[in-house]
């Protein structure tokens, strides 16, 4: 028995693969792209220092996919330094509570240079990161729900801030540091004001459809187009409304659904998408009955709490 089906694999790759530039990552890369530059002159003029970013934004935002394609996109490009080399930056996911050395350990394994760490000590990992880094051209280092590594009170918390700021002071080989998470995130950096004031900040907004309903339309036909699939009926006022309200107001959980509902259409050689298409994805992927969901429900916005619908969303 085969259980991969090649045909639906195919029209999720080509999904996956789409992106769609919205307005908030114009201002991520703006940001990223002045970091970088601070970067470029501090190689030739070292009393300058070394920015980075501190991104913000609730879960399913959409946070790790825009950063994921800036750094993507900038390490493809072999922006090449005044070393004359490309510069490079690699990323590092964090769950759950890591001590700094853990943390070590891990940014080892984002460099590619994976290490045993339970007989060395911290400092010494700490200087292969450094040594790694230096000798791969890599000018920062990406740490993705970064909040895990603190805890209210913690004295912990000094450790990670301090060690933050020493990595990008670091006269050796500094490095960029982009940190992104939740906004409890950005409460601990403002805290140690030496590192504050080395981090721009960038907040990834939910939903609002006041504000953000031609960009969530954009949203969904640039989708839509990638599997030639006609939504062109399904569009209105009352279905954005639906969908939003479904996802919790998360663009992240919009495109995801998005996508699962665009692969079963295309996959059954639908060639337009209707309200109860939505209505079955959301079934399946809640597991709350299909005639009964935020698609259906006349009193949807009464009917659903979106905090109780975003942890169903798993």
């Amino acid at each position: 028995m085969n259980f991969v089906n090649l045909e639906r694999v195919k029209i999720s790759k080509q999904l996956k693969a789409a992106h769609l530039d919205l307005p908030r990552a114009g201002k991520l890369r703006g940001a990223f792209q002045k970091c970088v530059e601070e970067y470029y002159l501090g190689q030739e003029f070292p009393e300058l220092e070394v920015r980075g970013l501190v991104v913000t934004g609730q879960s399913r935002v959409g946070k790790t996919r825009e950063l994921n394609k800036l750094i993507s996109d900038f390490n493809d490009s072999e922006t090449p330094m005044p070393d004359g080399r490309p510069g490079k930056i690699v990323s590092c996911l964090l769950s759950g509570r890591v001590t700094f050395k853990d943390l070590g350990l891990k940014t080892l394994t984002a460099l590619g240079y994976p290490l045993k760490g339970a007989s060395r000590t911290q400092e010494y990992i700490w200087e292969r990161v450094l040594d790694q880094a230096s000798r791969q051209g890599v000018i920062g280092i990406h740490y993705d729900e970064c909040q895990h590594v603190f805890s209210e009170g913690a004295k912990s918390n000094r450790v990670f801030l301090d060690s933050f700021k020493s990595m990008m002071k670091e006269t050796r080989w500094p490095l960029m540091m982009i940190l992104s998470g939740v906004p409890s995130l950005a409460t601990y950096v403002k805290s140690y004001e030496q590192l504050d004031n080395l981090l721009d900040p960038v907040h990834f907004n939910e939903i609002k459809l006041s504000r953000d309903k031609d960009q969530l339309v954009m949203l969904l036909f640039a989708f839509a187009d990638r599997v030639d699939v006609d939504i062109e009926k399904l569009v209105t006022p009352d279905f954005l409304a639906r969908l939003d309200h479904a996802c919790s107001h998360r663009w992240g959980l919009v495109i995801e659904l998005l996508i699962k509902t665009l692969v079963e259409a295309k996959f059954k050689n639908r060639t337009e998408l209707k309200v109860k298409d939505f209505a079955e994805q959301f079934a399946a992927r809640t597991g709350t009955p299909k005639a009964y969901s935020p698609f259906i429900a006349p009193d949807f916005l009464e009917a659903f709490d979106p905090k109780k619908l975003y942890d169903l969303h798993g």
